[in-house]
């Protein structure tokens, strides 16, 4: 019951993920933004009123907390695919990779904040609905800045001459040319898998690690160095990337690191007393990892030009939450039923612990193997920078021809 909370995120994001690559690109940022404020926080109202004891509901408690999570899953996507899009709309081209990094990165770092305070605020179970009234707070914070505080869905003065050009293709002419289009599929099906291996990684971290003695509070630290050292490596690729515009060369290269860091964590997380080799290797995941989210984002927008950024980035996060939902799935499978060990610190049920060493070798060997096939196949032109060049001389060329005369 707890993972279905995790995995709904990942099955609403497939079908609404189309619905909100459409909103963004043929209503706008703004719409989608604003949208995504108020669906966020009425799911988080919905939750908080679940388990309110008060209100008497029982063993219908779960569903309320349910349907508020759908809710919040709703507005997932409609957030997640605008950095790209606010980046390309509102940011010249040697600002749009810190851009995007910034909007991508705020979503980990509210689930580190999440990890942080939930065990402070949450010792207890009946101290749960205090954790979700907390929760609310932000969330209708963010929806009254994002009704009052956002009044248009573009600059008055497109700030690159992509800018200009945005959303040019209709939505239907635009999944068409994605379909079409042998790197950005490559990049979607490694990227997306990439995506759902850390989404994996993350919900399932303290069901492995607890099974070999490991406390949560350990399994905390490592999602939080995991998410930080990620937050890190994300900002410092971003700068070398919009000095350099080597898109291609930081992900092939972060990808095989990440994938290494996957083979040491499955492998040391299958023994006892190695709380510093999983720190050092989570953190190392992490950075390498994380480092692709937004790199990965502003390459499909490169690769897939002139589609449009909502539409080229959704693409990639449905195919994401495909994989994502297919692993979820796939790993818990492959889990086996042990006796109770007396160093373990899972939460047993009668049916004795879950032993994780098939699932987490399954996982470091898919991330492998991505990694192996992206830096094989992927290549491809950047060609939202190629037009914006050729663009800047047509300008050159006609300003130049407009001054002879008066010359």
């Amino acid at each position: 019951m707890v993972n279905w909370l995790s995995i709904v995120y990942l099955l609403i994001s497939i079908p609404f993920g189309l619905v909100s690559t459409w909103v963004l690109d043929s209503v706008g940022l703004r719409c989608a933004v604003i949208l995504s404020a108020w669906l966020n926080m009425m799911g988080s109202i919905i939750r908080m009123f679940g388990i309110l004891k008060f209100l008497s509901l029982g063993s219908q408690s779960y569903w309320y907390l349910f349907t508020g999570q759908c809710l919040c899953a709703l507005a997932q996507p409609l957030i997640i695919f605008s950095p790209t899009k606010l980046a390309a709309l509102w940011f010249p081209d040697h600002q749009r990779a810190k851009a995007n990094m910034i909007g991508s990165m705020s979503n980990p770092l509210g689930v580190l904040i999440a990890n942080v305070l939930s065990p402070a605020l949450v010792p207890e179970g009946k101290h749960i609905p205090l954790m979700l009234g907390v929760y609310a707070v932000p969330a209708v914070t963010a929806c009254a800045l994002a009704t009052v505080g956002i009044h248009e869905k573009v600059p008055p003065t497109p700030p690159s001459a992509s800018a200009t050009t945005s959303t040019s293709q209709p939505f239907l002419v635009s999944l068409k040319m994605l379909l079409r289009n042998k790197p950005y599929i490559i990049l979607a099906v490694c990227f997306g898998g990439g995506i759902g291996t850390f989404t994996c990684f993350s919900a399932l971290l303290e069901q492995i690690l607890c099974e070999k003695g490991y406390s949560n509070e350990f399994a905390g630290l490592n999602g939080a160095l995991f998410t930080v050292c990620g937050l890190l490596g994300a900002f410092l690729l971003s700068l070398y990337v919009d000095r350099t515009r080597k898109f291609i060369e930081s992900t092939k290269i972060c990808f095989c690191l990440s994938a290494l860091a996957s083979i040491v964590f499955a492998v040391s997380s299958r023994f006892r007393h190695q709380a510093i080799t999983l720190a050092i290797t989570s953190s190392v995941f992490g950075f390498f990892g994380f480092a692709i989210y937004p790199i990965a984002m502003e390459l499909a927008v490169e690769c897939s030009y002139p589609v449009g950024e909502g539409t080229s980035t959704g693409l990639i996060f449905v195919a994401s939450q495909i994989e994502g939902v297919i692993l979820m799935v796939l790993l818990q499978a492959f889990t086996v039923r042990v006796s109770e060990d007396p160093s373990s610190t899972c939460a047993l049920d009668q049916d004795g612990a879950l032993d994780w060493t098939t699932p987490v070798l399954v996982l470091a060997g898919l991330c492998s193997a991505m990694a192996c096939f992206y830096v094989i196949f992927f290549h491809t032109d950047y060609k939202r920078l190629h037009a914006e060049t050729n663009g800047d001389l047509v300008k050159a060329e006609d300003a130049a021809t407009a001054d002879v005369p008066e010359a």
